[in-house]
Protein backbone atom coordinates (compact mmCIF):
# COMPACT_ATOMS: atom_id res chain seq x y z
CA UNK A 1 0.00 0.00 0.00
CA UNK A 2 2.87 2.52 0.71
CA UNK A 3 4.13 2.22 -2.67
CA UNK A 4 0.62 2.39 -4.63
CA UNK A 5 0.68 5.48 -2.51
CA UNK A 6 4.10 6.79 -2.75
CA UNK A 7 3.50 5.71 -6.90
CA UNK A 8 0.56 6.03 -8.34
CA UNK A 9 -0.92 5.02 -11.37
CA UNK A 10 0.43 1.45 -11.28
CA UNK A 11 0.28 -0.75 -14.84
CA UNK A 12 -3.30 -2.12 -15.80
CA UNK A 13 -6.09 -0.75 -18.05
CA UNK A 14 -6.48 3.57 -18.05
CA UNK A 15 -8.78 5.08 -20.76
CA UNK A 16 -6.09 7.56 -21.21
CA UNK A 17 -2.82 7.13 -20.88
CA UNK A 18 -0.72 10.74 -20.91
CA UNK A 19 3.00 10.31 -21.18
CA UNK A 20 5.72 13.56 -19.77
CA UNK A 21 5.50 15.51 -16.64
CA UNK A 22 6.06 19.34 -18.14
CA UNK A 23 3.64 21.71 -18.65
CA UNK A 24 1.79 20.01 -20.97
CA UNK A 25 1.36 16.96 -19.43
CA UNK A 26 0.05 18.45 -15.96
CA UNK A 27 -2.22 20.66 -17.74
CA UNK A 28 -3.50 17.97 -19.49
CA UNK A 29 -4.20 15.27 -16.62
CA UNK A 30 -5.35 18.30 -14.60
CA UNK A 31 -8.01 19.32 -17.36
CA UNK A 32 -9.32 15.71 -17.60
CA UNK A 33 -9.10 14.80 -13.87
CA UNK A 34 -11.83 18.35 -13.42
CA UNK A 35 -13.40 16.50 -16.18
CA UNK A 36 -13.76 13.19 -14.79
CA UNK A 37 -12.19 11.14 -16.81
CA UNK A 38 -9.63 8.41 -15.35
CA UNK A 39 -6.12 8.28 -16.66
CA UNK A 40 -2.83 7.59 -16.03
CA UNK A 41 0.65 10.44 -16.10
CA UNK A 42 3.91 8.52 -16.78
CA UNK A 43 6.96 10.19 -16.68
CA UNK A 44 10.56 9.31 -16.57
CA UNK A 45 11.55 12.41 -14.68
CA UNK A 46 11.96 12.31 -10.97
CA UNK A 47 10.24 15.36 -10.60
CA UNK A 48 7.40 17.45 -12.33
CA UNK A 49 8.76 20.32 -15.40
CA UNK A 50 9.86 18.81 -17.91
CA UNK A 51 12.86 20.95 -20.44
CA UNK A 52 12.21 23.84 -17.40
CA UNK A 53 14.45 22.06 -14.98
CA UNK A 54 16.98 22.44 -16.91
CA UNK A 55 16.48 25.14 -20.22
CA UNK A 56 16.63 27.63 -21.00
CA UNK A 57 19.95 27.98 -20.54
CA UNK A 58 21.42 31.09 -19.89
CA UNK A 59 18.01 31.06 -17.10
CA UNK A 60 15.86 33.42 -18.37
CA UNK A 61 12.54 32.47 -20.67
CA UNK A 62 11.68 34.69 -23.23
CA UNK A 63 7.43 35.25 -22.36
CA UNK A 64 6.79 37.47 -19.48
CA UNK A 65 4.58 37.02 -16.59
CA UNK A 66 3.59 40.68 -15.35
CA UNK A 67 2.78 40.35 -11.74
CA UNK A 68 0.74 43.62 -11.20
CA UNK A 69 -1.63 43.97 -14.30
CA UNK A 70 -5.10 45.58 -14.95
CA UNK A 71 -6.97 42.56 -13.70
CA UNK A 72 -6.80 40.48 -10.46
CA UNK A 73 -4.63 37.70 -10.66
CA UNK A 74 -7.03 35.42 -9.94
CA UNK A 75 -9.33 36.36 -13.14
CA UNK A 76 -9.73 34.70 -16.29
CA UNK A 77 -8.70 37.97 -17.79
CA UNK A 78 -5.22 38.33 -15.94
CA UNK A 79 -4.05 34.79 -18.14
CA UNK A 80 -3.69 37.86 -21.48
CA UNK A 81 -0.60 38.59 -19.13
CA UNK A 82 0.36 35.97 -17.38
CA UNK A 83 2.22 33.65 -20.13
CA UNK A 84 3.43 30.94 -18.00
CA UNK A 85 1.33 29.88 -15.55
CA UNK A 86 -1.15 26.82 -15.94
CA UNK A 87 -4.87 27.03 -16.14
CA UNK A 88 -6.76 26.42 -12.99
CA UNK A 89 -10.14 26.42 -11.84
CA UNK A 90 -10.21 27.41 -8.52
CA UNK A 91 -7.98 30.64 -7.15
CA UNK A 92 -5.54 29.05 -5.18
CA UNK A 93 -4.31 27.15 -8.33
CA UNK A 94 -3.76 29.93 -10.80
CA UNK A 95 -1.19 32.52 -11.47
CA UNK A 96 1.10 30.43 -9.52
CA UNK A 97 4.56 31.20 -11.98
CA UNK A 98 4.11 35.45 -10.28
CA UNK A 99 3.85 34.32 -6.61
CA UNK A 100 7.69 33.21 -7.08
CA UNK A 101 8.99 35.93 -9.33
CA UNK A 102 11.89 38.24 -7.66
CA UNK A 103 11.09 41.78 -9.39
CA UNK A 104 13.93 41.57 -11.11
CA UNK A 105 12.45 41.55 -14.40
CA UNK A 106 9.11 40.41 -16.11
CA UNK A 107 10.69 37.28 -17.93
CA UNK A 108 10.69 34.71 -15.20
CA UNK A 109 14.19 33.14 -14.46
CA UNK A 110 14.30 29.41 -14.60
CA UNK A 111 14.00 28.33 -11.77
CA UNK A 112 10.83 30.71 -11.00
CA UNK A 113 9.16 28.65 -13.71
CA UNK A 114 10.33 25.27 -12.60
CA UNK A 115 9.02 26.43 -8.85
CA UNK A 116 5.58 27.32 -10.69
CA UNK A 117 4.93 24.10 -12.46
CA UNK A 118 6.12 21.92 -8.75
CA UNK A 119 3.47 24.05 -6.94
CA UNK A 120 1.00 23.78 -9.86
CA UNK A 121 1.05 20.23 -9.26
CA UNK A 122 1.73 20.39 -5.47
CA UNK A 123 -1.23 22.37 -4.55
CA UNK A 124 -3.86 21.32 -7.76
CA UNK A 125 -2.99 17.41 -6.66
CA UNK A 126 -1.62 16.43 -9.84
CA UNK A 127 -0.07 12.99 -9.52
CA UNK A 128 2.73 11.69 -11.86
CA UNK A 129 4.18 8.22 -11.64
CA UNK A 130 7.98 9.15 -11.95
CA UNK A 131 11.21 7.09 -12.59
CA UNK A 132 8.71 5.20 -15.19
CA UNK A 133 10.04 5.11 -19.04
CA UNK A 134 8.46 4.97 -22.08
CA UNK A 135 10.05 2.03 -23.67
CA UNK A 136 7.55 0.78 -26.64
CA UNK A 137 4.15 1.05 -28.14
CA UNK A 138 1.80 -1.02 -29.96
CA UNK A 139 -2.16 -1.62 -31.29
CA UNK A 140 -3.75 -4.18 -29.31
CA UNK A 141 -7.41 -4.66 -30.93
CA UNK A 142 -9.42 -1.90 -29.96
CA UNK A 143 -6.77 0.24 -27.90
CA UNK A 144 -2.97 0.77 -27.09
CA UNK A 145 -0.35 -1.01 -25.02
CA UNK A 146 2.11 1.39 -23.75
CA UNK A 147 5.22 -0.64 -22.59
CA UNK A 148 7.47 1.35 -19.78
CA UNK A 149 9.96 0.02 -17.13
CA UNK A 150 6.91 -0.56 -14.42
CA UNK A 151 5.05 -2.72 -16.74
CA UNK A 152 2.28 -2.72 -19.39
CA UNK A 153 -0.40 0.26 -19.65
CA UNK A 154 -3.59 -0.66 -22.25
CA UNK A 155 -5.20 2.05 -22.79
CA UNK A 156 -8.02 3.72 -25.74
CA UNK A 157 -6.18 7.08 -25.84
CA UNK A 158 -2.73 8.03 -25.89
CA UNK A 159 -2.12 11.54 -25.18
CA UNK A 160 1.99 12.04 -25.52
CA UNK A 161 3.91 15.08 -24.13
CA UNK A 162 7.13 14.63 -24.16
CA UNK A 163 7.81 17.78 -25.74
CA UNK A 164 10.69 19.22 -28.29
CA UNK A 165 13.36 17.93 -26.51
CA UNK A 166 15.39 15.97 -28.99
CA UNK A 167 18.70 17.47 -29.60
CA UNK A 168 18.63 17.98 -33.68
CA UNK A 169 21.10 19.16 -36.07
CA UNK A 170 20.56 19.71 -39.98
CA UNK A 171 22.79 17.84 -42.50
CA UNK A 172 25.78 19.92 -42.65
CA UNK A 173 29.36 18.18 -43.29
CA UNK A 174 31.10 18.34 -40.23
CA UNK A 175 28.55 19.36 -37.88
CA UNK A 176 29.02 16.63 -35.82
CA UNK A 177 32.21 18.13 -34.35
CA UNK A 178 30.74 21.23 -32.87
CA UNK A 179 28.24 20.66 -29.45
CA UNK A 180 24.32 21.22 -29.97
CA UNK A 181 22.29 23.72 -27.28
CA UNK A 182 21.73 21.24 -25.04
CA UNK A 183 26.10 20.74 -24.23
CA UNK A 184 27.30 24.07 -24.23
CA UNK A 185 29.80 25.19 -21.81
CA UNK A 186 29.22 27.69 -19.27
CA UNK A 187 29.38 31.54 -20.56
CA UNK A 188 33.38 32.27 -19.25
CA UNK A 189 34.62 29.49 -21.64
CA UNK A 190 33.76 31.57 -24.04
CA UNK A 191 35.80 34.26 -22.84
CA UNK A 192 37.79 36.07 -25.37
CA UNK A 193 36.93 34.06 -28.27
CA UNK A 194 35.32 34.37 -32.01
CA UNK A 195 31.95 32.26 -31.51
CA UNK A 196 29.86 31.21 -34.71
CA UNK A 197 26.34 30.09 -33.52
CA UNK A 198 24.48 28.10 -35.88
CA UNK A 199 20.74 29.26 -36.16
CA UNK A 200 19.17 32.41 -35.48
CA UNK A 201 15.58 31.36 -33.21
CA UNK A 202 15.11 31.79 -29.78
CA UNK A 203 17.78 29.59 -29.10
CA UNK A 204 20.46 31.07 -30.63
CA UNK A 205 19.26 34.93 -29.81
CA UNK A 206 19.81 33.69 -26.09
CA UNK A 207 23.03 31.69 -26.33
CA UNK A 208 24.39 35.37 -28.08
CA UNK A 209 22.77 37.27 -25.28
CA UNK A 210 24.25 34.84 -22.93
CA UNK A 211 27.61 35.31 -24.65
CA UNK A 212 27.92 39.21 -25.27
CA UNK A 213 29.59 39.92 -21.92
CA UNK A 214 32.40 37.34 -22.71
CA UNK A 215 33.00 36.89 -26.59
CA UNK A 216 35.32 38.59 -28.41
CA UNK A 217 33.42 37.81 -31.42
CA UNK A 218 30.04 36.76 -31.98
CA UNK A 219 28.18 35.51 -35.82
CA UNK A 220 24.85 34.11 -35.72
CA UNK A 221 23.97 32.24 -39.52
CA UNK A 222 21.01 30.83 -40.44
CA UNK A 223 19.60 30.94 -44.83
CA UNK A 224 16.86 32.86 -43.07
CA UNK A 225 16.40 36.29 -42.31
CA UNK A 226 15.61 37.23 -38.75
CA UNK A 227 11.93 37.61 -37.85
CA UNK A 228 12.20 41.10 -35.22
CA UNK A 229 8.38 41.30 -34.91
CA UNK A 230 7.15 41.15 -31.57
CA UNK A 231 3.89 41.31 -32.40
CA UNK A 232 4.11 37.83 -33.89
CA UNK A 233 1.53 35.06 -32.59
CA UNK A 234 4.30 32.66 -32.67
CA UNK A 235 7.47 33.10 -30.10
CA UNK A 236 9.71 31.80 -32.97
CA UNK A 237 10.36 35.65 -33.61
CA UNK A 238 12.56 36.94 -31.46
CA UNK A 239 11.23 38.66 -29.05
CA UNK A 240 12.56 41.81 -26.69
CA UNK A 241 14.13 39.37 -24.04
CA UNK A 242 16.91 38.65 -27.00
CA UNK A 243 16.97 41.49 -29.35
CA UNK A 244 20.71 43.18 -27.55
CA UNK A 245 22.57 41.02 -29.94
CA UNK A 246 20.44 42.66 -33.05
CA UNK A 247 21.55 45.62 -31.70
CA UNK A 248 25.07 45.28 -31.12
CA UNK A 249 25.06 43.83 -34.87
CA UNK A 250 23.23 47.32 -36.42
CA UNK A 251 25.74 49.57 -33.94
CA UNK A 252 29.54 47.42 -35.03
CA UNK A 253 29.37 45.81 -31.63
CA UNK A 254 31.46 43.06 -32.78
CA UNK A 255 28.44 40.62 -33.04
CA UNK A 256 26.94 40.05 -37.01
CA UNK A 257 23.55 38.29 -37.66
CA UNK A 258 23.93 36.91 -41.27
CA UNK A 259 21.69 35.17 -43.56
CA UNK A 260 23.43 32.44 -45.06
CA UNK A 261 23.69 28.51 -45.50
CA UNK A 262 26.20 26.69 -43.62
CA UNK A 263 28.23 24.39 -46.32
CA UNK A 264 30.65 22.86 -44.27
CA UNK A 265 32.22 22.95 -40.61
CA UNK A 266 36.34 22.07 -40.76
CA UNK A 267 38.14 21.62 -38.00
CA UNK A 268 41.43 23.93 -38.28
CA UNK A 269 43.87 23.04 -34.98
CA UNK A 270 42.26 24.66 -31.87
CA UNK A 271 39.36 26.00 -33.77
CA UNK A 272 37.26 25.96 -36.52
CA UNK A 273 36.30 27.52 -40.03
CA UNK A 274 32.86 27.66 -41.02
CA UNK A 275 32.17 27.97 -44.89
CA UNK A 276 28.64 29.88 -45.83
CA UNK A 277 26.85 30.86 -48.44
CA UNK A 278 24.81 34.29 -48.69
CA UNK A 279 21.13 34.43 -48.92
CA UNK A 280 19.76 37.38 -48.49
CA UNK A 281 23.00 39.16 -50.08
CA UNK A 282 24.92 36.49 -51.99
CA UNK A 283 28.06 35.65 -52.22
CA UNK A 284 30.92 33.36 -50.34
CA UNK A 285 31.75 33.65 -46.78
CA UNK A 286 34.28 32.37 -44.52
CA UNK A 287 34.75 32.14 -41.18
CA UNK A 288 37.31 31.95 -38.92
CA UNK A 289 36.14 30.72 -35.32
CA UNK A 290 37.35 29.46 -32.24
CA UNK A 291 34.57 27.92 -30.94
CA UNK A 292 31.04 26.82 -32.83
CA UNK A 293 27.29 25.91 -31.41
CA UNK A 294 24.56 24.49 -32.91
CA UNK A 295 21.71 26.41 -32.11
CA UNK A 296 19.28 24.47 -34.48
CA UNK A 297 16.46 22.83 -33.15
CA UNK A 298 14.72 20.36 -31.53
CA UNK A 299 12.78 16.94 -32.47
CA UNK A 300 9.91 15.28 -30.59
CA UNK A 301 10.92 11.44 -29.39
CA UNK A 302 8.47 9.78 -30.99
CA UNK A 303 10.12 6.18 -30.11
CA UNK A 304 8.21 3.85 -31.91
CA UNK A 305 5.07 5.85 -32.77
CA UNK A 306 6.32 6.20 -36.74
CA UNK A 307 6.02 2.37 -36.68
CA UNK A 308 2.26 2.37 -35.26
CA UNK A 309 1.44 4.99 -38.39
CA UNK A 310 2.18 8.30 -37.51
CA UNK A 311 3.29 10.48 -39.93
CA UNK A 312 5.48 13.39 -39.59
CA UNK A 313 7.32 16.39 -41.51
CA UNK A 314 9.15 19.00 -40.79
CA UNK A 315 12.31 16.86 -41.51
CA UNK A 316 10.78 14.66 -39.46
CA UNK A 317 10.88 16.59 -36.16
CA UNK A 318 6.85 17.19 -35.43
CA UNK A 319 3.78 14.46 -35.98
CA UNK A 320 1.17 15.52 -38.48
CA UNK A 321 -1.87 15.94 -36.25
CA UNK A 322 -5.74 16.92 -37.27
CA UNK A 323 -7.22 19.94 -35.66
CA UNK A 324 -7.94 18.46 -32.45
CA UNK A 325 -3.92 17.27 -31.89
CA UNK A 326 -4.75 13.91 -32.84
CA UNK A 327 -2.14 11.88 -35.45
CA UNK A 328 -3.85 12.32 -38.84
CA UNK A 329 -2.58 8.91 -39.23
CA UNK A 330 -2.94 6.75 -36.76
CA UNK A 331 -5.99 7.20 -34.49
CA UNK A 332 -6.19 7.12 -31.19
CA UNK A 333 -2.71 9.01 -30.54
CA UNK A 334 -3.09 12.60 -29.28
CA UNK A 335 -0.38 15.16 -28.50
CA UNK A 336 -0.53 18.12 -25.87
CA UNK A 337 2.05 20.76 -25.03
CA UNK A 338 4.90 22.01 -27.86
CA UNK A 339 4.10 19.02 -30.15
CA UNK A 340 0.47 20.33 -31.01
CA UNK A 341 2.63 23.07 -32.92
CA UNK A 342 1.80 20.31 -35.41
CA UNK A 343 -1.35 21.18 -35.82
CA UNK A 344 -1.03 24.26 -37.87
CA UNK A 345 -4.38 25.68 -38.17
CA UNK A 346 -5.15 28.21 -40.83
CA UNK A 347 -1.79 30.05 -40.44
CA UNK A 348 -3.91 33.44 -41.68
CA UNK A 349 -1.55 35.48 -43.03
CA UNK A 350 1.27 33.36 -42.82
CA UNK A 351 1.12 33.66 -39.15
CA UNK A 352 1.37 30.50 -36.85
CA UNK A 353 -0.42 29.69 -33.87
CA UNK A 354 1.25 29.77 -30.58
CA UNK A 355 1.34 26.10 -29.46
CA UNK A 356 5.23 26.06 -29.30
CA UNK A 357 5.41 28.00 -25.37
CA UNK A 358 2.77 27.36 -22.85
CA UNK A 359 1.18 30.19 -23.18
CA UNK A 360 -0.56 28.89 -26.57
CA UNK A 361 -0.69 24.98 -25.70
CA UNK A 362 -1.90 25.49 -21.89
CA UNK A 363 -5.02 25.88 -23.96
CA UNK A 364 -5.00 23.32 -26.65
CA UNK A 365 -5.07 20.92 -23.44
CA UNK A 366 -7.63 22.09 -21.89
CA UNK A 367 -9.72 22.01 -25.28
CA UNK A 368 -8.27 18.31 -25.97
CA UNK A 369 -9.48 17.63 -22.82
CA UNK A 370 -13.03 18.55 -23.33
CA UNK A 371 -13.18 16.58 -26.91
CA UNK A 372 -11.81 13.43 -25.15
CA UNK A 373 -14.10 13.69 -22.16
CA UNK A 374 -17.21 14.28 -24.56
CA UNK A 375 -16.56 12.02 -27.82
CA UNK A 376 -14.19 9.42 -26.62
CA UNK A 377 -15.51 8.53 -23.32
CA UNK A 378 -19.28 10.01 -23.28
CA UNK A 379 -18.89 12.77 -20.93
CA UNK A 380 -20.92 15.90 -20.90
CA UNK A 381 -19.10 18.68 -20.67
CA UNK A 382 -21.66 22.19 -20.39
CA UNK A 383 -23.24 23.83 -22.81
CA UNK A 384 -24.91 26.60 -21.63
CA UNK A 385 -27.96 27.74 -23.24
CA UNK A 386 -28.18 31.51 -24.22
CA UNK A 387 -31.06 33.65 -24.90
CA UNK A 388 -30.90 35.91 -28.16
CA UNK A 389 -30.36 39.15 -25.86
CA UNK A 390 -26.93 37.42 -24.15
CA UNK A 391 -24.89 36.40 -27.51
CA UNK A 392 -23.64 39.83 -29.42
CA UNK A 393 -22.30 40.63 -25.52
CA UNK A 394 -20.64 37.14 -24.92
CA UNK A 395 -19.06 37.38 -28.50
CA UNK A 396 -18.03 41.27 -28.33
CA UNK A 397 -16.31 40.56 -24.53
CA UNK A 398 -14.81 37.69 -25.59
CA UNK A 399 -12.95 39.19 -28.78
CA UNK A 400 -11.67 42.01 -25.96
CA UNK A 401 -10.79 40.01 -23.30
CA UNK A 402 -10.51 36.18 -23.67
CA UNK A 403 -7.44 34.83 -23.02
CA UNK A 404 -7.90 32.32 -25.37
CA UNK A 405 -8.43 34.39 -28.57
CA UNK A 406 -5.53 36.46 -27.74
CA UNK A 407 -3.03 34.13 -27.04
CA UNK A 408 -3.99 31.51 -29.62
CA UNK A 409 -4.79 34.23 -32.34
CA UNK A 410 -6.99 33.01 -35.39
CA UNK A 411 -5.97 29.43 -34.15
CA UNK A 412 -8.68 29.50 -31.40
CA UNK A 413 -12.22 30.85 -31.70
CA UNK A 414 -15.05 31.05 -29.25
CA UNK A 415 -18.10 29.23 -30.72
CA UNK A 416 -21.81 29.48 -30.56
CA UNK A 417 -24.65 27.56 -32.31
CA UNK A 418 -27.88 27.85 -33.56
CA UNK A 419 -30.37 24.63 -33.25
CA UNK A 420 -33.81 24.65 -33.99
CA UNK A 421 -33.80 21.80 -31.49
CA UNK A 422 -31.49 22.19 -29.48
CA UNK A 423 -31.74 26.35 -29.20
CA UNK A 424 -28.96 28.69 -28.78
CA UNK A 425 -25.95 27.22 -26.85
CA UNK A 426 -22.29 28.02 -25.78
CA UNK A 427 -20.30 25.92 -27.17
CA UNK A 428 -17.16 27.25 -25.70
CA UNK A 429 -13.83 27.46 -27.20
CA UNK A 430 -12.86 24.98 -30.90
CA UNK A 431 -10.10 25.15 -33.01
CA UNK A 432 -10.73 27.38 -35.63
CA UNK A 433 -9.47 25.07 -38.25
CA UNK A 434 -12.29 22.53 -37.17
CA UNK A 435 -14.79 24.94 -37.24
CA UNK A 436 -14.46 26.11 -40.87
CA UNK A 437 -13.54 22.39 -41.93
CA UNK A 438 -16.32 20.66 -40.53
CA UNK A 439 -20.27 20.46 -40.75
CA UNK A 440 -22.71 21.20 -38.42
CA UNK A 441 -25.72 23.47 -37.41
CA UNK A 442 -25.68 26.85 -38.23
CA UNK A 443 -23.38 28.63 -36.05
CA UNK A 444 -20.44 31.77 -35.20
CA UNK A 445 -17.24 31.38 -34.44
CA UNK A 446 -15.51 34.70 -32.97
CA UNK A 447 -11.64 35.14 -33.22
CA UNK A 448 -8.76 38.24 -32.88
CA UNK A 449 -6.60 38.12 -36.11
CA UNK A 450 -2.83 40.58 -36.64
CA UNK A 451 -3.04 41.09 -40.27
CA UNK A 452 0.12 41.37 -42.76
CA UNK A 453 0.05 44.95 -41.69
CA UNK A 454 0.11 43.98 -38.21
CA UNK A 455 -3.54 45.46 -37.02
CA UNK A 456 -5.28 43.66 -34.55
CA UNK A 457 -8.78 43.02 -35.42
CA UNK A 458 -11.87 40.51 -34.47
CA UNK A 459 -13.04 38.36 -37.08
CA UNK A 460 -16.36 36.64 -37.16
CA UNK A 461 -16.72 33.27 -39.47
CA UNK A 462 -20.54 32.21 -40.20
CA UNK A 463 -21.71 29.03 -40.51
CA UNK A 464 -24.74 28.66 -42.43
CA UNK A 465 -26.69 25.50 -44.67
CA UNK A 466 -23.12 24.04 -44.57
CA UNK A 467 -21.10 26.90 -45.84
CA UNK A 468 -18.50 29.56 -44.41
CA UNK A 469 -18.80 32.93 -45.23
CA UNK A 470 -15.44 34.88 -43.02
CA UNK A 471 -15.51 38.74 -41.99
CA UNK A 472 -13.42 40.90 -40.38
CA UNK A 473 -14.65 44.08 -37.82
CA UNK A 474 -13.03 47.13 -37.70
CA UNK A 475 -9.92 46.99 -35.05
CA UNK A 476 -10.10 49.76 -32.08
CA UNK A 477 -6.59 51.67 -30.94
CA UNK A 478 -7.34 50.62 -27.65
CA UNK A 479 -8.27 47.05 -28.21
CA UNK A 480 -12.19 47.33 -27.06
CA UNK A 481 -14.44 45.47 -29.58
CA UNK A 482 -17.18 46.28 -27.11
CA UNK A 483 -18.11 49.57 -28.88
CA UNK A 484 -21.47 50.76 -30.12
CA UNK A 485 -20.04 50.41 -33.85
CA UNK A 486 -18.77 46.84 -33.01
CA UNK A 487 -22.34 46.37 -31.34
CA UNK A 488 -23.99 47.48 -34.55
CA UNK A 489 -21.21 45.47 -36.95
CA UNK A 490 -21.85 42.12 -34.95
CA UNK A 491 -25.75 42.29 -34.84
CA UNK A 492 -25.90 42.85 -38.57
CA UNK A 493 -23.94 39.38 -39.02
CA UNK A 494 -26.16 38.08 -37.16
CA UNK A 495 -29.49 38.71 -38.51
CA UNK A 496 -31.41 35.66 -39.48
CA UNK A 497 -29.74 33.93 -36.43
CA UNK A 498 -31.30 36.10 -33.92
CA UNK A 499 -34.13 37.73 -33.67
Amino acid sequence: MAELGERPFPPGDYPVVILGSGPGGLQMSYSLSRLGVRHALLSQDDLPGGMFRRFPFFQRLITWSKPYAPFDRKAREYEWYDWNSLLAEDDEHRALVPEFMDGTSYFPSRAEMERGLETFAERAGVRVRSGCKWEATRSDGDGLVVETSDGEYRCRALVVAVGMTEPWKPDIPGIEHVPHYVDIDPAEAYADRRVFVIGKRNSGFEIADGLLPWARQIVLGSPRPTKLSIVLASVAAARARYMQPYEDHALGGGTFVIDAAIEGIERTGDGFRVSCTGTTVPGEFLFEADRVIAATGFGTPLGDLPDLGVATFYQGRLPAQTPYWESSTAPGIYFAGSITQGSIGLKKYGRPGASASVHGFRYNARVLAEHLARRGFGVPVERPRLQESDVVPLLLAEMTRGPELWHQQAYLAHVVTFDPADGILDEGIQPLAHFVDVGGPDAVAVTVETDDHNEIHPAVYRRRGGSIEEHRLEGNLLHDFETAEHRAQLRGLLQGYVG
